[in-house]
Order: structure tokens, then C-alpha cells, then sequence
């Protein structure tokens, strides 16, 4: 069984404020008379279901020299009771961690169609644990590990300081908990600091 856990790439996905919208030019058209449709794609790299790379929130490389391992292999999904607006911390988490990627469903950014300001957000204490018990890719149902109007970033400098990977903007309220194959791969972009994935659990 195969779960698709990506958002829907379109005009109406919500990106962060101030970032750059989708929108797709149509240079060549079938429908006009054409002999191929060739189109032209145009926004943020940190679009929907996304990864980080460590030199968006610090030095280090872009997504282009980060390993796949990060984002392929076993991986645990959870579900977690967290109210908006909350850091989740490790007293939160429902179940004990049993594989080195983790994904926390919170359901408090519902709509990717339209951006809120009140979803939930990861704390330090809780990445600190998660790098103990040997986690290397957390995801999250939400457009950032960080609150919304935080300037100090203290969860991605968490992140960074553990050198593990950040996936952003799942789709995972329809999907069971357990354990899962996670494919989440970013496009090799030179120097770029994130990607858009198309994120799948496979069981």
C-alpha cells in the first residue's frame, strides 16, 4: 500500500508570506495548434511538501549535497494532541520512537489552500530527544518546525546543530499510525537552500 502524502502543486497552494507563488506559463500549447504543450514553472522551493536544506537556516550545504539517505528508508508516523500555537515536546509524543525517521501529524494547519499562523511547531527539547534516540529526519504536517513569528529559529537551529533533515508541509491526517517506508526525494538543485518533494509511505 502505497500513501501519498504530498501537497497539491496548483495557483491555490498557500506559500509563507512575502514567498513566491505557483504559477505556470504556457509557452508552447496543443489546444493552440502546437506540436507539444511546454510549460513554465515559477516559485519558492520551499512550496508545499518540502525539505530544508542546512544552509537555509545556517552554514552548511545545499540540497544538492545532502545525502538521499536522509530521506528514504524505514520511518514512524504519529499522530500528536497538541493545541495551536504549541511547541510539541517530548511528554507529547504518544508512542515510543522505533525508527530513525519520524513524522508528527499535529492537524493544526488543516487547509495548505490557505495560510494560518497558529500551527503547531517542534521544540528544541523535543529535537535534542529525537537526536538521542537516533532519529535523522523529522516531518511535519505544517509549513515550518518553527513558530510562525519566531526570528530566533530555535528548532532549525536545533536541527542544524544535530545535522538532521527537516520535511515540511505533509498531508498525513488520512494516514494511519505505524511504521511506514518513507520516499521523500528533493530534486538536486545546485546551491539551493530547500526542494519540493513528491513524499510517499509505502507499507
Amino acid at each position: 500500500m502505497i500513501y501519498d502524502i504530498s501537497s497539491l502543486i496548483s495557483s491555490r497552494l498557500a506559500v509563507w508570506p512575502g514567498d513566491t507563488s505557483v504559477s505556470r506559463e504556457v509557452r508552447l500549447d496543443r489546444t493552440r495548434g502546437d506540436n507539444i504543450t511546454l510549460s513554465t514553472l515559477r516559485t519558492t522551493v520551499h512550496l508545499g511538501t518540502h525539505v530544508d536544506a542546512p544552509n537555509h537556516y545556517g552554514d552548511g550545504p545545499g540540497i544538492d549535497a545532502r545525502e538521499l539517505d536522509y530521506y528514504l528508508g524505514p520511518c514512524q508516523l504519529m499522530h500528536v494532541a497538541v493545541p495551536r500555537h504549541t511547541r510539541i515536546t517530548p511528554l507529547m509524543l504518544p508512542q515510543q520512537i522505533l525508527a530513525p525517521r519520524v513524522l508528527l501529524a499535529t492537524n493544526t494547519y488543516p487547509n495548505p489552500e490557505q495560510f494560518s499562523t497558529d500551527f503547531a511547531a517542534l521544540s528544541v527539547e523535543l529535537v535534542d530527544y529525537l537526536h538521542e534516540q537516533g532519529v535523522k529526519l523529522v516531518g511535519l504536517d505544517t509549513p515550518s518546525v518553527d513558530l510562525f513569528e519566531s526570528k530566533e529559529l530555535e528548532a532549525h537551529r536545533a536541527f542544524h546543530r544535530h545535522d538532521m533533515a527537516i520535511l515540511e508541509g505533509l498531508i498525513l491526517r488520512e494516514v494511519p499510525d505505524g511504521l511506514y517506508e518513507l520516499i521523500a526525494l528533493p530534486l538536486k538543485l545546485e546551491g539551493f537552500d530547500g526542494s519540493p518533494v513528491r513524499a510517499v509511505l509505502r507499507r
